[in-house]
């Protein structure tokens, strides 16, 4: 259902557009209808019901694919792989450009310093994962801006739609707002399924070897006992049941000459099957998602292969930081622009990372015959210059040129 959020308040013609308070405006997260997740055993039925649902044409809804990928993000080496790739984006410096290429250092720190913009960039990197993320801009009087993501489940990117109630069909065209593009944004492409799409069913059969191991430790750690005795007689019963109860804490126990107490010959297999499925589903998910199993295999790993998967897992990173770069020009630093929290004309950049140890080679040569700036030494790499060498003086570089 489409509905109409026009406000007369704010007129068409001024050179910059009036904005709402939090309370004037209600917003899209204050319609939600909480639901809760399902934690129901999944399987790779549940996976293609979940697919069918969202590949359908007439009505395509994606809460059980979202509530799906919340199940199989609980994995902790998915987690990990997922969390590097954004960790490293979120460690990254940036800079805020003028039109003529200066750096504009307030509004840099500004938005360094915003604690809702680590949260946008967050939201920004999940849609690679996710496929999708619809964001919420909110004014703030502690903040100047609050940052809300909309539950993937409750929204239908191939159509535009905003659920109310995940679960019902009565919602709102969020591109067809007035706010859209202003207080809400948007990143990722209609009909992507991320990248969790493809790593669901490695981590549901790593969860159901999980499962089978510890049921194997669990029946097979300790060896079955049992005792032969005449089960026709009650007393006799009742007493082999007491003592297998308790031999947990009891050193000894004494048994008929009619009974007979044995314990069951243990299965062979110490899990290795187990073992090699979970292994075989970690890398999988490893190079789905960092291209290469850094840190893991500890048996064959060797100092290049982990150099060489570092490399491969920088390309992604790259990639990645080109991709926020891209929103952030297009999407994002416009509607900031028009809720009035940063001047016109910028431009988003990520700061180019300097190989510290060629500059340091460069800098120990140039030093030899060239002199050098202590502040820009220090600022550089940190060590705090004194002052100047006297001549013939040996030092850290060897002797000083003459003339």
């Amino acid at each position: 259902m489409k509905t109409n959020n026009y406000n007369p308040k704010n007129k068409k013609g001024r050179k910059k557009p009036q904005t709402t308070s939090p309370r004037q405006r209600e917003g899209l997260v204050r319609k939600l209808v909480p639901k809760a997740i399902s934690r129901v055993r999944k399987d790779l039925e549940s996976w293609r019901r979940a697919l069918r649902q969202a590949d359908s044409v007439d009505r395509p809804r994606r809460r059980e694919l979202m509530d799906l990928y919340a199940d199989v993000m609980l994995d902790a080496l998915l987690t990990s792989q997922v969390e590097q790739r954004i960790g490293r984006v979120l460690s990254s410096s940036f800079s805020l450009k003028e039109v003529s290429g200066k750096v504009n250092e307030e509004a840099t720190r500004s938005l360094s310093e915003a604690v809702w913009f680590p949260l946008l960039q967050r939201y920004m990197l999940e849609s690679t994962f996710y496929g999708h993320s619809l964001v919420e801009f909110s004014l703030s009087d502690t903040d100047g801006i609050e940052v809300c993501l909309l539950p993937r489940q409750n929204v239908v990117p191939e159509t535009g739609l905003f659920l109310y109630d995940s679960s019902a069909d009565e919602g709102e065209y969020y591109r067809e707002m007035r706010e859209y593009g202003t207080y809400v944004v948007e990143f990722g492409s209609p009909r992507n399924y991320g990248l969790l799409n493809k790593a669901v069913p490695h981590a549901l059969f790593k969860k159901f070897a999980h499962s089978c191991w510890s049921e194997l430790c669990e029946i097979y750690g300790i060896p079955p006992r049992y005792i032969k005795t005449n089960t026709q007689d009650p007393e006799m019963l009742d007493r082999a049941e007491q003592m297998l109860r308790d031999m947990g804490s009891a050193a000894y126990f004494i048994i008929d000459t009619t009974e007979e107490f044995q314990f069951a010959t243990g299965v062979s297999t110490n899990g290795d099957v187990y073992n090699n499925l979970i292994s075989l589903c970690n890398s999988e998910m490893s190079l789905l998602i960092s291209g290469a199993q850094i840190g893991q295999d500890t048996k064959n790993g060797n100092r290049s292969k982990e150099e060489v998967a570092v490399e491969q897992l920088k390309k992604y990173v790259n990639s990645d930081k080109r991709q926020v770069e891209d929103w952030m020009n297009s999407i994002v630093l416009p509607a900031l622009y028009r809720l009035g929290i940063l001047p016109d004309g910028l431009r988003f950049s990520f700061n180019s990372e300097e190989d510290t140890k060629e500059l340091w080679k460069r800098t120990a040569e140039a030093m030899q015959y060239y002199e050098i700036d202590p502040a820009w030494i220090k600022d550089k790499f940190g060590i705090e210059v004194t002052g100047k060498r006297t001549q013939g003086q040996e030092g850290f570089f060897g002797s000083a040129p003459e003339g």
